[in-house]
């Protein structure tokens, strides 16, 4: 499966901004799909994540209740939405499938799109 992200942008505290990881090749069902950031100097964090077939979802305890991770089968596309950003929330967002069932961690993840950049000003 080929991943491709997109969305990123420059937005305010307090603003909302969607990202969007687009799938081809394979259905994104088939995957256990998850969205991950790193921040500028930091590592790469697991934000939040889906199971097969839209079954499930996770979020890390820092974008608990403001971001929301689905699915759309007919675009064979992966949303982040992200509510109530905030200034730490500022880092390159990647979207990832992996075929082990409710893993956080990065090295489970086999399929990686590009990054795009999220930037939240204070």
């Amino acid at each position: 499966v080929q991943l491709q992200a997109s969305g990123g942008g420059l937005v305010q505290a307090g603003d909302s901004l969607r990202l969007s990881c687009a799938a081809s090749g394979r259905s994104f069902s088939s995957y256990v799909m998850g969205w991950f950031r790193q921040a500028p100097g930091g590592e790469r964090e697991f934000v939040a994540g889906v199971g097969r077939n839209g079954i499930g979802t996770s979020y890390a305890d820092s974008v608990k209740g403001r971001f929301s991770i689905s699915g759309d089968n007919a675009k064979n596309t992966v949303y982040l939405q992200m509510n109530s950003l905030k200034p730490e929330d500022t880092a390159v967002y990647y979207c990832a499938a992996s075929v082990v069932f409710g893993t956080r961690e990065e090295r489970r993840y086999a399929f990686w799109g590009q990054g795009t950049l999220v930037t939240v000003s204070s």
